[in-house]
């Protein structure tokens, strides 16, 4: 039998040159639409600047590495989809990313907020964030989680089990509240994406499956309850997905449950969220349809699959999370070493080494996920050659771009920007070989102001109880 190493899906093609989607650019300065935030240019003398700042003033005073969120692109894509979305509850995904500053500038466009920890939950309450806007998920929520949640007076909870119902029914009996739940349902499509992150498939851990008949039995117990109040029914298709394809099976089999309720019940349930997943352009491969397209598609499946099943159309809400975070953020990193390998053929890559990695983007080893780069402090006339940007961790898989074209005389010390880094990159990094997590700062008309602050060696090692 042959094993496949752990990072397997990684090297099992190195000896092949760029991805078929990949073309060569006639100019490998060009910043491409749609892959960056909207105050990504350009300067007179070639440097990038976001937020009205060079790219090496950023990092002079942040440091490198860094994620940059441009501010003014977080709050319009905000703004962007509560109007595409008028009449619909838009909650934000926090689990994208979050923080003080984040959870403020939500509340201040006008979205509501979903978090999914302890951590998120006390994050948003203690930046203020108004609880009745909140929505709890999780598949294992605490007691410890869904007291706080119950004490503070957050505005709905999507329950995922029935151990979470008999929680949900004992906290509320002891603290005298009965929260709005909405019921998590698995509705048997799995989105085209990676395995990971699709999320509606059967063989899952999220929610309860309408085939197997679980769904129908919690909406009936919940509906039941002198302790919960059943407003609606939560479905999530899966991640990265870029049109609305997916919901259609989704909502009609979603709706066909809410019919069944209502023939048991004679009662109907007056809200449903699509939930989110929403895609974006990490590569000149990917292409997502806007808020308003999606807005338009998403009303004509709900609107066609009430009318057939007799329902009146209820309360809708979406959850996007990555659309707004991920193209406000960049991360900055600073070339360290620089390294040719032969493919043979007459083909060669080169390996461009950073001061950052895994730990701070941890998706490409995860799911195999494409991103983009270009050099940031300076434009170049040189060829545009195959390049692989890396790590510096002890990690065969440790790679950030997998695959694209950097100049041929990119040198030690040059900048390169990836684009397409505010979600899920500060998130989910780790302290991999002690690796300190880099700073989040936002960027606005020439400021920067931190948003987290860079980890130094003494926090990770304040942890270490045998160095005390």
């Amino acid at each position: 039998m042959t094993h496949m190493h752990v990072a397997g899906s990684i090297h099992a093609d190195a000896t092949s040159a760029a991805p078929v989607w990949l073309e060569k650019p006639t100019d490998a300065n060009a910043l491409v639409d749609g892959l960056w935030s909207g105050t990504a240019v350009r300067g007179a003398g070639g440097e990038m600047h976001l937020g009205g700042l060079p790219v090496t003033e950023i990092i002079e005073q942040a440091g490198s590495p860094v994620y940059v969120i441009d501010e003014l692109d977080f709050r319009g894509r905000a703004l962007t989809w509560a109007e595409a979305f008028e009449g619909w509850k838009v909650y934000y995904a926090g689990k994208s990313f979050l923080s003080g500053t984040i959870a403020r500038w939500v509340q201040e466009e006008g979205l509501n907020l979903d978090v999914c920890s302890l951590g998120e939950l006390t994050v948003a309450l203690r930046a203020g964030f108004d609880a009745a806007r909140i929505g709890l998920h999780g598949n294992n929520k605490s007691e410890e989680l869904l007291r706080l949640a119950l004490t503070a007076g957050v505005g709905r909870i999507i329950v995922d089990s029935a151990d979470e119902i008999a929680r949900l029914e004992r906290l509320g009996a002891e603290l005298s509240v009965r929260p709005d739940v909405l019921i998590r349902v698995t509705t048997g499509v799995e989105a085209h994406t990676h395995e990971y992150i699709a999320t509606a498939h059967e063989d899952q851990k999220f929610g309860f499956s309408i085939s197997g008949g679980q769904a129908l039995v919690a909406l009936v117990r919940c509906h039941g309850s002198a302790q919960v109040n059943l407003v609606g029914i939560h479905s999530h298709i899966g991640s990265q997905i870029f049109d609305t394809n997916g919901f259609e099976v989704a909502t009609r089999r979603t709706l066909r449950l809410m019919s069944q309720f209502k023939e048991a019940t004679g009662v109907a349930l007056p809200e449903l969220d699509l939930g989110g997943g929403f895609g974006i352009a990490y590569t000149t491969d990917d292409s997502p349809a806007t808020a308003h397209d999606l807005a338009r598609g998403l009303a004509e499946i709900i609107d066609h699959e009430c009318r057939a099943f007799g329902l009146e159309r209820p309360l809708l809400s979406i959850e996007p999370g990555r659309a707004i975070s991920g193209p406000a953020g960049t991360a900055l990193y600073t070339v360290g070493t620089i390294k040719d390998v032969e493919l043979g053929g007459g083909q060669s890559r080169r390996y461009i080494s950073v001061d950052g990695g895994m730990s701070d983007n941890i998706r490409p080893a995860l799911y195999a996920a494409e991103y983009s780069a270009v050099i940031a402090d300076r434009v170049s006339d040189a060829a545009p050659t195959l390049s692989r940007v890396v790590g510096l961790h002890c990690e065969g898989g440790d790679i950030l771009v997998r695959d694209t074209f950097l100049p041929r005389d990119i040198r030690i010390g040059d900048v390169i920007a990836v684009p397409g880094a505010g979600a899920y990159s500060r998130s989910m990094a780790s302290n991999y070989n002690h690796t300190p997590r880099p700073p989040v700062v936002a960027v606005r008309d020439g400021r920067v102001a931190t948003i987290i602050r860079r980890e130094t060696l003494d926090d990770l090692l304040a942890l270490d109880a045998g160095l005390e």
